[in-house]
C-alpha cells in the first residue's frame, strides 16, 4: 500500500463507527449527557467532522464541506460558521442538536472530500511544512495524523457515550 491508501483506509473507519454510535437514536438521546457537563453523541459527531473538514479544507487549499454544500445551514446551530468545537463551554455543547442523519450524512460528506484529497497526494506530498508555529514544524503528513488521532479518538469516545447511556443494567 502507498502512505496515500494508507491513511485512506484509516480515515474509512471513522465513519462507520460513527454511524454505529448514533444509529437509531432521537435527538434527545443525542443530546444526553452521561454525567453533568460531558459532551453529548451529538457533539463528538458533529465535532469530528467539522475537526476534520477544516482542516483537510486547509491542507487542500479547498472550502470546506460545511458551508460550500450547505451543511452549516442545514444545521442551524447557534455558532459561526467557522465553529468547530474547540474550546466550546458546556452550554455551547449541550446546543449542538441534530439527527442522526444528519450528523452521519455531513460527517460523510466530509469522508468522501478527505478521500479524494488523500488520493492526491503521493509520498513527498507529507513532507512539506504547514504551520511553522511549532517546534517542531508540522509537516502535512504529522497534521493528517493528527486530524486521524483526532478523529479515532472522539469516535471512540462516541461508543463508549452511547454504551454509558443506553446500555447500563
Amino acid at each position: 500500500m502507498t502512505p496515500s491508501e494508507v491513511l485512506i483506509e484509516a480515515f474509512s473507519r471513522i465513519p462507520p463507527t460513527v454511524a454505529g454510535a448514533v444509529d437509531g437514536l432521537s435527538e434527545d438521546q443525542l443530546a444526553a449527557r452521561p454525567a453533568a457537563g460531558a459532551n453529548t453523541l451529538a457533539w463528538l459527531a458533529w465535532h469530528i467532522a467539522r475537526g476534520q473538514d477544516a482542516q483537510v479544507a486547509d491542507l487542500a487549499g479547498s472550502e470546506q464541506v460545511w458551508t460550500a454544500d450547505g451543511w452549516y445551514d442545514r444545521f442551524g446551530l447557534p455558532f459561526a460558521p467557522e465553529a468547530l468545537g474547540y474550546g466550546m463551554s458546556r452550554d455551547e455543547v449541550g446546543r449542538v442538536r441534530a439527527s442522526a442523519a444528519l450528523l452521519t450524512g455531513y460527517l460523510d460528506a466530509v469522508h468522501e472530500r478527505t478521500v479524494a484529497y488523500l488520493g492526491t497526494l503521493g509520498p513527498d506530498d507529507l513532507d512539506p511544512v504547514v504551520d511553522d508555529a511549532w517546534d517542531p514544524p508540522v509537516t502535512a503528513g504529522s497534521r493528517i495524523v493528527s486530524i486521524l488521532n483526532d478523529c479515532t479518538q472522539h469516535a471512540g469516545q462516541a461508543g463508549y457515550v452511547r454504551g454509558l447511556l443506553f446500555f447500563q443494567n
